[in-house]
Order: C-alpha cells, then structure tokens, then sequence
C-alpha cells in the first residue's frame, strides 16, 4: 500500500508534521484505541504530496519508504512515561497568551501550532509554559478532526516540544513512542500537556499528555527531538 501525506499536515513548510506521520504508521504498525503502543522512528523528513509505500517485514516492523529511501519506520511498544499532571482549562488557555511561538516561531505553517495557519485549517495548539518544565494548551476539537487516533498522535507532538525552548534552537521529531487510549469528541475541549525531561547535546527529551474534557487520558507520548541548528 501507499501513503501520501497531504500538504495540509506539514510541520516544516516542506515536510510533514512528525507527530501526525508517526500516528500513520502507527496504524499500519496494528496499534489501535486502547491497543498497544507503538514506537516509530523517524529517519528522514518526510516529503509532502508524494506516494510513499508502507512495507512490513513480517516480524512487526513496518517502515515507510520514498522510493528506496527509508523515511520512517515503527513497531509496537511499551510506554514507560507518567502522565503529565494536568492543569484547567482555565489555566491552560491563559498559559496560551505567552506561547513563545506566536512571536518567533521556527516553523510557522505547522499544522499543530503554527501562528500563520488558518483558522479551521490546523490544530491551532498554543502551548504555554508554565515556569516548571511543562507547557499546557487547549485543544477545541473541530468535526472533522475527532475521533482519528493520527490526530492524537500530532496533538501529542508539538505540546511537548516547546516545553523546551525550540524558538531559540530549532528542533524536529526524531522519535515517538506514544500510546492512545481514547479518542476526543467533536466540540470537545481538551487540554494538552508537555514536560521538559531533559537536554544533552543535540537531543532533548520530552512527553506529553492529552486530557479530555471530563479529565480523561485520551493519549500520552515520549519524544526524543534533534536540534537543526547545529
């Protein structure tokens, strides 16, 4: 089979969100709502508008391929995370007011939290920090985008990331292992956790949480990310 990611759920203007590619082939990898985990690695940006193939080795491990170019691939897998401790809404949305991406923001066409997407057109993710490693927003979730588990998975993405401080160092998706349990609801408002874990070198680690409105774990994530500035 193939997969081709739509220009719509770009990351970088010409790649497409991590967090969302992960969540595709997760789904090829057989994890499903309230299944298993799964961990998926992510070797080369992945390219927008073009059919990729989905192979399996037959032992679990499913990769995605540009022609021959391996651009990721994944496999199901524990996650070994706490959950992010949640915060209100209320809370959550006034942390949204100084999210360090409205004003300096390496990849403002992302489709999770880019300042520069159109209303309707993105997740529209404005993760705030908090000033004790972890950042908080609201997701309100559109018609169109409830109840798809690869939405869970990019609500997961960025959230986390900028618990770091990505404005200042450029980072993208290296690695996701993420476990979805539910999925929101349309109309449903969810907050959306991220947590610092910790930096060496050119990799930073992170997890996040997804809450549902009534406080239920819908998703949480572990992320490692690689800086692209050097």
């Amino acid at each position: 089979m193939t997969v081709t990611i739509d220009r719509r759920y770009r990351g970088p203007s010409d790649s497409g969100n991590g967090g969302y590619v992960c969540g595709l082939l997760a789904a090829q990898a057989g994890t499903g709502v309230g299944g298993s985990g799964a961990v998926v690695t992510l070797r080369k940006p992945p390219p927008l508008d073009t059919a990729m193939s989905v192979v399996s080795d037959g032992d679990g491990l499913v990769r995605l391929l540009d022609g021959e170019t391996l651009v990721a691939e994944a496999s199901r897998s524990r996650l070994d995370v706490d959950p992010v401790e949640p915060v209100e809404a209320s809370r959550a949305r006034d942390a949204q007011v100084d999210y360090a991406g409205l004003h300096n923001h390496p990849f403002p066409e992302c489709f999770v939290c880019g300042p520069q997407r159109e209303a309707g057109d993105a997740l529209a993710l404005y993760p705030g920090r908090l000033g004790d490693g972890r950042t908080a927003c609201v997701w309100s979730v559109s018609d169109e985008l409830a109840e798809r588990p690869e939405i869970v998975w990019a609500a997961l993405d960025c959230p986390g990331g900028w618990s770091a401080e990505i404005e200042g160092r450029p980072m993208v998706l290296g690695r996701m292992t993420a476990l979805v349990v539910d999925v929101p609801k349309a109309g449903e408002d969810c907050v959306v956790m991220g947590r610092l874990l910790g930096e060496e070198g050119r990799k930073t680690w992170t997890s996040s949480t997804v809450y549902g409105s009534d406080r239920r774990e819908i998703g949480r994530s572990h992320a490692v990310w690689i800086s692209v500035s050097g």
